[in-house]
């Protein structure tokens, strides 16, 4: 009976997101790709933003690998850290690099403004696509817009292109950067069956040192494995991001609501946060801030598997990986320390043992090197003893048992 209430709730969501009425169809909304959005930051912090301070009269354009295909796509578009309305002249989107671009529409029109604080889905637009593929979206926006919003490490090359050149097959004059803007979701319509994934976490998630332009995320990997199944496969990773605190973006307990519990279709989360929060006090990152305790860390994972449990979701945790040696010959080399590694252990034990999840992903075990178990297996590390590197992201997603992601919940929720 719950699973029937939620899938009649899915379908009124869906229906609510498009410009006019439709009848009710075996088909509804399922978020297939994303992108968190962050407040920029200033010039004196620790890593350059990679994007100007504002655009006038140019187009961005971004690839995104969707998880889930479907016959009609929308987009997300945010200004969630915006300070002033956001003028979007025209958008579009490509099935693939190279094809032509067909043109977004926002109730009908082909421009929006978007509050601060705000987002908007465009109307839906029949374009179909297949799971794990490519598309790209285009954004024109008109006037002087000073960029306050943005998504900082998108392992993935985007172009800033003068003028409108959002119906463009190829862009003329553009220059390229690796963070997103404006563009945070896409949703695709499926079959009522299919369901979301949404993994919240920091840049392991967030694939800080995954090889750009490849898709070789953890999720990337996660999300070959679940869509022959139907299910979709959301990233909501934020590179500097924290459980407790705010980072390089809102902290998780935060953002749960936007990245998490309002996306379209979503059954399950899962979480892997937790090791900036142990390692950035007494860094470049926060020098004089208290390290939290096992038990304020306890408490904000209850706290994300009630939100969870309160919608009827299914919430798995993760351990952290090892990351003795984190970060050599960088500003953050006292990223690791012998007491940090001492909370990540407890926390690991009271993950594995007593913790507040449906089930545990042991990612720590996955990565470990068995000779040394505080440090990341060399062939799973990406160098820097921190981030995994692509072999160590596959080694990732193929530690989740789908079983225990898919299966049946004590609270209500579950996978086909």
């Amino acid at each position: 009976m719950h699973r029937l209430r939620h899938l009649a709730a899915t379908a009124l969501i869906a229906l609510s997101g498009t410009a006019s009425a439709e009848p009710a169809s075996p088909s509804h909304w399922v978020a297939s790709w994303q992108a968190s959005p962050q407040a920029v930051w200033g010039a004196d912090f620790l890593f350059p933003t990679l994007i100007p301070p504002a655009l006038q009269d140019q187009t961005f354009r971004q690839t995104a690998r969707i998880s889930l295909g479907g016959p009609r796509l929308r987009v997300r578009l945010s200004n969630a850290h915006g300070q002033q309305p956001l003028r979007v002249g025209a958008a579009s989107v490509a099935s693939a690099a190279g094809s032509a671009p067909l043109a977004l529409q926002f109730d009908g029109q082909p421009s929006v403004l978007i509050a601060p604080g705000q987002e908007r889905l465009s109307d839906p637009l029949a374009l179909p696509t297949r799971a794990l593929q490519a598309v790209q979206v285009s954004v024109y926006l008109p006037a002087a817009t000073p960029l306050h919003s943005f998504h900082w490490d998108g392992r993935q090359t985007c172009w800033i292109a003068p003028g409108d050149q959002s119906r463009a097959t190829t862009l003329h004059g553009a220059e390229p950067t690796t963070a997103r803007l404006v563009l945070t979701g896409i949703d695709v319509e499926a079959p009522a069956s299919a369901r979301s994934v949404v993994v919240i976490g920091d840049s392991i998630t967030d694939g800080a040192t995954a090889s750009l332009d490849q898709d070789q995320r953890w999720t990337d990997h996660l999300a070959a494995r679940l869509a022959p199944r139907g299910v979709a496969v959301a990233n909501a990773g934020i590179s500097g991001g924290r459980l407790l605190r705010d980072g390089m973006g809102e902290a998780a307990l935060t953002r749960f609501p936007r990245d998490v519990l309002d996306q379209p279709g979503v059954a399950s989360v899962i979480v892997m946060l937790g090791i900036n929060d142990i390692s950035w006090p007494g860094t470049a990152f926060a020098r004089d801030e208290a390290r939290p305790t096992l038990g304020q860390l306890q408490a904000g994972y209850r706290a994300l598997a009630r939100q969870a449990h309160g919608r009827g979701l299914r919430i798995l945790g993760a351990t952290l990986p090892p990351f003795a040696g984190a970060l050599p010959g960088t500003p953050l080399e006292d990223y690791y320390a012998a007491d940090k590694d001492a909370l990540r252990r407890q926390l690991n034990e009271w993950l594995r043992s007593d913790s507040p999840f449906d089930a545990v992903i042991d990612l720590d075990a996955a990565l470990r090197d068995p000779a040394d178990p505080s440090r990341m297996a060399p062939a799973f590390d990406s160098g820097d003893h921190l981030h995994p590197g692509d072999a160590g992201n596959r080694a990732m997603a193929e530690a989740v048992d789908l079983e225990l992601l898919m299966g049946p919940s004590a609270h209500g929720a579950d996978l086909p």
